[in-house]
């Protein structure tokens, strides 16, 4: 059967790395997500169990038909039913012959002889499996046999999109009813390995899936399969649905398309890699596709081990249609990734906030458990609070009012519309490293214009990813006055906003702005605090409180740590990160609180300085 996507010339690429990853000793659970005809289910039907899952039930029927045909005697029936189709020239006058035939539409997707020939097929096949004359494996084996049938003489160029004007000389034919192609029914052995099949969205099923491989074959292109397949949906469902438009497509309510819509796909692709169960993740792709090959290898290597993660490029002859362009060089991408677990995985603020915790997360990790609730009492770009795990609830504080709204609109607005306005924004104004005149523009058009606008820190956001260092600066008039610099939008920054928002989304996290001791009446003794105030000892420009915002000194460090004795009296759990000693300076400050505690510290070395987390508990 002609489909979309399908991976047969590919098979023997796949077939090779699992032998090289040593998928073929585990003899697990396989997860075909996106099965489409079930050609690679069907070549590893005899090595794992499966479980097969399309948003399509013509998919599903198809892939899981090839695979039962192994087991289908018909023995409650008592015949052929091939041979028995084949001998007769019974017709009915139903779904099809109403609505995809010229005599009664004008559609000329069947002839009427053809769409007659299909209607009998599918109620007969019914009455059988309602009657219980056949098994639920032989039923989707016939029915399996039905699309393979019709496919050849569909008056159709490929998809069932549309169809032809003039009748294609195969069209004419009368059908044969025949099993699907390429499928081992004589002399093979019979296949007992445990097939489940399931229809949903996959974003939708993912997490309820246990499997030990997923292998991912999902759309590449704008092209909609649940376009492109209607008719073979209403032939397997056999809902008579109420038809639209020229082609007689049907309603597609509950099918998401969003795997065919660009920064949609991102936003997908990140949750799959998040909630599947797999330990081991195949992943086919295009160099046509809507993901880029350095996002898909960013996201791979967030949440699988990073030495793990492969890419193979395959050269292969193009799927063309009139929306496609005659470019050279097709590759298909052959990834594989080992997942991590879940607790192994890290977060990255898509601001680059300075200060921020991101290079020594692992290292702080291992402390954030131990209460309900986390504070993250200086929360910065939040790189430790959008890494705890376990805690009901997060509250999130800075008296940093851009950052934190910045973070507020990661949290609460959708990820797809935001990636699109930042790239339809870049591509307004012409941004670019090192560009000053566009940066220049978009910086004053935020000061005059947006900044006090409903998306004003939409476009903020975007004024920062190109500023020098990515700094968050104002003057007294709080507009914002950060030079050019030799930053900006990629494919990188993508994968951080699409795998940081999906994150923040799920976590409870409350929001506040403004000074520490405002949300003193949220803390109680169920409550880990993590502190990581400005370093005294080598406190950069950033907090000089010339850039529109209060700085520190002696007095808001002595302010801190008084603050911090009535909280660890109040038995709460705290983590200072910090530098007890940098080039030869002591923060005597610090140094005295710890002598006064029952503290433990743990230090590690980053860039040549000895970062210390003080824990007390």
């Amino acid at each position: 059967m002609r489909y979309l996507g399908c991976k047969a010339t590919l098979i023997d690429y796949i077939q090779k790395l699992f032998e090289e990853k040593g998928l073929l000793m585990n003899r697990g659970v396989l997860f075909d997500a996106f099965c489409g005809t079930g050609t690679i289910a069907y070549h590893f039907r005899d090595s794992f169990d499966l479980v097969l899952n399309d948003n399509l039930h013509c998919a599903t029927t198809f892939a899981s038909g090839r695979i039962y045909a192994s087991r289908c005697k018909f023995v409650r029936l008592g015949f052929n039913p091939f041979d028995y189709f084949n001998a007769n020239d019974n017709k009915v006058q139903g779904f099809f012959s109403k609505n995809y035939a010229p005599a009664l539409s004008g559609r000329m997707y069947f002839s009427d002889e053809n769409a007659g020939r299909i209607d009998y097929f599918r109620g007969q096949i019914q009455e059988w499996v309602d009657e219980e004359r056949i098994t639920n494996e032989e039923y989707m084996y016939l029915l399996s046999g039905l699309m393979e049938s019709v496919s050849h003489v569909a008056n159709i160029a490929g998809v069932y999109g549309a169809y032809l004007k003039t009748w294609d000389p195969r069209a004419v034919k009368p059908i044969v009813f025949m099993p699907p192609a390429d499928t081992d029914i004589e002399g093979g052995k019979e296949n007992n390995r445990h097939v489940e099949v399931c229809n949903g969205n996959i974003e939708d099923v993912i997490a309820e899936v246990p499997c030990d491989i997923i292998y991912l074959d999902p759309p590449y292109t704008k092209n909609s399969y649940s376009v492109q397949y209607h008719i073979l949906e209403t032939l397997i469902q056999n809902d008579n649905p109420q038809l639209k438009g020229i082609t007689g497509a049907r309603p597609y309510d509950n099918i998401s398309n969003d795997w065919s819509k660009p920064n949609k796909v991102e936003v997908l692709f990140d949750r799959i890699l998040a909630k599947t169960q797999a330990s081991h993740i195949v992943f086919s792709y295009s160099s046509d596709g809507l993901m880029s090959k350095d996002y898909i290898l960013y996201a791979l290597k967030r949440y699988c081990y990073e030495e793990s993660v492969t890419c193979e490029e395959i050269n292969y002859k193009r799927y063309k249609n009139f929306k496609t362009e005659d470019k050279q060089g097709h590759r298909e991408y052959l990834f594989y990734g080992h997942k991590k677990p879940i607790e192994l995985v890290n977060y990255y603020c898509p601001l680059n906030y300075m200060g921020g915790k991101t290079p020594i997360i692992d290292f702080i990790k291992p402390m954030l458990f131990g209460r309900t609730k986390f504070v993250d009492l200086m929360g910065g770009g939040f790189n430790v609070g959008i890494n705890t795990i376990g805690f009901a609830q997060v509250l999130y504080n800075d008296i940093n009012f851009a950052v934190a709204n910045i973070l507020r609109m990661f949290k609460n607005e959708d990820t797809s519309t935001l990636l699109t306005f930042i790239e339809k924004t870049i591509k307004k104004y012409g941004l670019e490293k090192c560009g000053k005149d566009a940066y220049v523009r978009i910086r004053e058009d935020y000061n005059k214009k947006y900044r006090n606008q409903n998306k004003g820190y939409w476009y903020l956001y975007v004024v920062i990813l190109y500023g020098f260092q990515q700094q968050i600066r104002f003057n007294s008039s709080y507009e914002f006055n950060n030079p050019v610099g030799e930053s900006g939008y990629s494919d990188s920054v993508k994968e951080k906003i699409v795998s940081f928002c999906r994150r923040i989304k799920e976590m409870d996290v409350i929001f506040h702005i403004g000074d520490y001791q405002e949300i003193d009446d949220y803390i109680d003794a169920d409550t880990l605090v993590y502190v990581d105030p400005p370093y005294l000892i080598t406190l950069g420009s950033y907090n000089d409180g010339k850039r529109g915002f209060r700085g520190w000194n002696e007095e808001e460090e002595e302010r801190l740590l008084n603050y911090l004795d009535i909280l660890v009296h109040r038995g709460c759990k705290v983590l200072i990160s910090n530098l007890l000693e940098y080039k030869g300076l002591h923060n005597e400050y610090l140094y005295n609180w710890v002598g006064k505690h029952n503290i433990e510290i743990k230090q590690t070395i980053f860039r040549g300085r000895t970062e210390t987390l003080i824990i007390c508990q």
